[in-house]
């Protein structure tokens, strides 16, 4: 990905920060409960697998803490760009 699409992605992506020392980006999603988290959790892990791209993520109890890259690619491609956005959506 280049330098101009990542700076425009990350301007697109509300929340999204690049991870210090990691071609990442994170997020840091609340809700009002755990059932909620774990819905959250569970339309991504649907969408995520139909993508065969997965994210890296912890909950506790209405947080969920995401971490997108694409380890096969070595960093940030379109994949992640495409699974945050989606994240976001259904948030």
């Amino acid at each position: 990905m280049t330098p101009e699409r990542r700076a425009d992605a990350l301007a697109s992506l509300t929340g999204w920060q690049p991870v210090a020392g990691r071609d990442a980006i994170t997020k840091t999603f609340y809700f009002k409960s755990f059932n909620q988290a774990f819905a959250f959790m569970t339309r991504v892990a649907l969408a995520a697998e139909k993508a065969d791209h997965h994210p890296e993520w912890f909950n506790v109890y209405n947080r969920v803490e995401v971490t997108l890259t694409t380890h096969d690619a070595g960093g940030l491609t379109e994949k992640d760009i495409k699974l945050a956005t989606f994240m976001n959506e259904i948030a």
